[in-house]
């Protein structure tokens, strides 16, 4: 038997609840608005730099504003002057790939050919810093990124790599200030794309061939602790477990990864903040120009650029 309290009550949990379903989706709005607010997009037009080559990687900005680039296939470092100038840094690069501007006139590259060296800016004069592990020549060096302490941290897949692997393993590897190399991971499934927090505590991982991107604490030089998946990308529609290639980092710490959609933006704590598209698949990913707040894109047979509202960590 209902009562007419009964039947009060009923009516007021309908009004309520409808209110109470109003007001979620306002809140709701209100959270989706909130999170279009830190969405990081451009500020321009994506813009071409220059076409024509082969396969583009390792873009590499100096303090001047100069740009250098590989060419993987052509075994080329390309230099683009502040003018546009395109012209050839060296055409013997050893099927260089990643690229570090260091200061004072000097580079790092990544070697396909199994090396990480140094050249002089200024001469083309070549050193090679490590080029073999535990007696093997590593499997073909990707890409890098140098710490506080006078090392640097590279990678080491498969892409161009012997067969069977020099190193049996893919996996990232610390080159101290004394010359003194480590393997400081595990095997991955082709680690390629790295870098590190502003504040040296977290050196981020981007491998080829999943879709899960990876973070380490650094608790000292080529010290690695608490490995963990801090975001996952995402993907074609119609496919699962691509991954990432190259990275770069703003100076709030934000990741912005090369995947097979574009650029993804990504805060440090695994959150999407954005994707940038551009004509070709992108490889590798720097900042440069005006302040610094302009995107450098290598992308197979192009360099592309597009400018942004958040400077580039340099």
């Amino acid at each position: 038997m209902t009562t007419r309290s009964d039947a009060v009550i009923s009516s007021f949990s309908r009004v309520c609840g409808a209110k109470l379903i109003v007001f979620a989706g306002l809140a709701l709005g209100w959270e989706a608005a909130a999170e279009e607010t830190h969405q990081i997009r451009p500020v321009g037009e994506v813009e071409t730099v220059h076409e024509g080559f082969a396969f583009t990687e390792g873009p590499a900005v100096t303090g001047d504003g100069t740009l250098y680039f590989t060419d993987i296939p052509n075994s080329t470092i390309h230099r683009v002057a502040t003018n546009g100038t395109l012209s050839v840094f060296t055409d013997k690069s050893n099927h260089a790939n990643g690229l570090w501007y260091l200061g004072e006139g000097q580079m790092l590259a990544c070697e396909m050919d199994g090396a990480v060296v140094r050249y002089s800016l200024e001469t083309g004069e070549r050193t090679v810093l490590i080029d073999q592990h535990d007696g093997a020549r590593f499997n073909a060096c990707n890409d890098l990124v140098p710490d506080d302490a006078g090392g640097l941290y590279f990678t080491d897949p498969l892409f161009r790599a012997p067969t069977p692997l020099p190193q049996e393993v893919q996996a990232v590897y610390y080159l101290a200030a004394d010359g003194n190399v480590s393997r400081v991971t595990g095997d991955i499934a082709a680690p390629n794309g790295i870098g590190l927090s502003p504040d040296g505590e977290t050196l981020y991982v981007i491998p080829s061939q999943q879709s899960d991107m990876l973070a380490y604490d650094v608790a000292g030089p080529g010290k690695l602790q608490d490995g963990r998946v801090f975001c996952t990308l995402q993907q074609p529609e119609g496919k699962t477990g691509t991954g990432g290639d190259g990275m770069t980092l703003d100076i709030e710490g934000n990741l912005y990864i090369t995947t097979n959609l574009g650029v993804e933006i990504v805060s440090p704590d695994g959150r999407q903040l954005g994707l940038v598209r551009f004509p070709q698949q992108p490889a590798n990913v720097t900042f440069g120009g005006p302040e610094f707040k302009t995107l450098i894109v290598t992308a197979r047979t192009g360099v592309y650029q597009v400018a942004m509202p958040i400077a580039g960590l340099r």
